[in-house]
């Protein structure tokens, strides 16, 4: 049966795996607003009830609990769905938590991605938009474009993003699968589950006069409000014709370490606080300091983020305390 929107359209039937995540919450509520027809997968280990609870009422939103490595759960969820789209989000998200367990990236961002990419091939889907990150670009000096390379990751989470890139083109090429990868810069807003917004909010929380700031606080990198990133992935999806198309998303400055902490301050209305630096380049062992992105592909598809970085930082600093 065939399915219309309000306008007439047909009404896309979508999978959006880690639906109860961070990003993945948001863009169920940016699709369930452009009249597509959402499942999203999530198996809660970083995604909360509290982040989809007002879809779920909503007659385009339909919520499953799975783990996306019980791979015949996986399966039948596809058959009863028969989706049009996918939008695989689902992964382990945190970097340092992964560096003193490999098989963190393995499992869930590299096998979650094998498991839905088969899922795609036995049911017949055709279009699939896949969440990367510029941490598949590894500890690179120069100006990132997508057409850099060789590729070196650093941390597992990278390379198991990398990983999951090389299957995707060799689906796409072997089953006639149209796919969208978007390479993500750092991501911040409401819904935060960790990051260094997250964190410093946190210690500050637990300690106003003081915050321990890992590395040197020069760490500097683009950040990117989430409904800017949501927004850019869909529209990459609905302009980008290719059978494979890879996009660096991002915003055009970058912020440091230490003018986040500033940042924060300044909106907890907190003075006078202790900077205590760690020391060293990095904050953890496969963190990557510094990058900058090449934007010039997605410019000229017609996309720019609304906000700068630290704007961004800004919004959601704000987000998050007044939840």
């Amino acid at each position: 049966m065939i399915y219309y929107n309000r306008e007439g359209n047909v009404m896309m039937k979508t999978l959006i795996t880690g639906g109860a995540g961070f990003i993945g919450s948001h863009l169920a509520d940016f699709l369930v607003l452009k009249d597509y027809s959402v499942v999203a997968v999530d198996n809660f280990s970083l995604g909360t009830t509290d982040n989809i609870n007002h879809l779920t009422h909503h007659k385009k939103f339909k919520f499953i609990k799975e783990d996306l490595l019980h791979l015949d759960k996986l399966k039948d969820i596809f058959q009863k769905n028969k989706f049009d789209i996918v939008f695989h989000l689902a992964a382990n998200s945190d970097i340092a938590e992964s560096a003193g367990n490999p098989g963190t990236d393995l499992e869930n961002t590299f096998m979650t991605t094998w498991n839905t990419l088969e899922c795609c091939r036995l049911f017949h889907v055709k279009k699939f938009v896949f969440a990367s990150t510029s941490a598949v670009y590894g500890e690179a000096t120069r100006t990132l474009s997508e057409k850099a390379g060789p590729v070196s990751p650093v941390s597992y989470y990278g390379a198991g993003k990398l990983a999951s890139e090389g299957f995707i083109c060799a689906y796409s090429y072997m089953n006639n699968i149209q796919s969208w990868i978007v390479r993500f810069p750092n991501v911040v807003g409401d819904r935060m589950t960790h990051g260094v917004v997250h964190d410093f909010i946190k210690k500050l929380k637990r300690n106003p006069k003081r915050l321990v700031v890992l590395g040197d606080g020069n760490q500097k990198k683009p950040y990117i409000y989430v409904k800017d990133l949501v927004e850019a992935m869909f529209f990459i999806y609905q302009t980008s014709k290719e059978k494979l198309n890879y996009y660096n998303v991002g915003v055009k400055d970058e912020t440091s370490v230490t003018a986040i902490a500033k940042i924060v301050c300044d909106e907890m209305r907190l003075k006078n606080v202790e900077l205590k630096y760690t020391g060293g380049s990095t904050g953890w062992r496969g963190d990557v300091p510094h990058y900058r992105y090449d934007l010039k592909k997605l410019n000229s598809l017609g996309w720019r983020a609304k906000y700068s970085s630290a704007k961004a930082v800004r919004l959601a600093v704000r987000s998050i305390l007044a939840q």
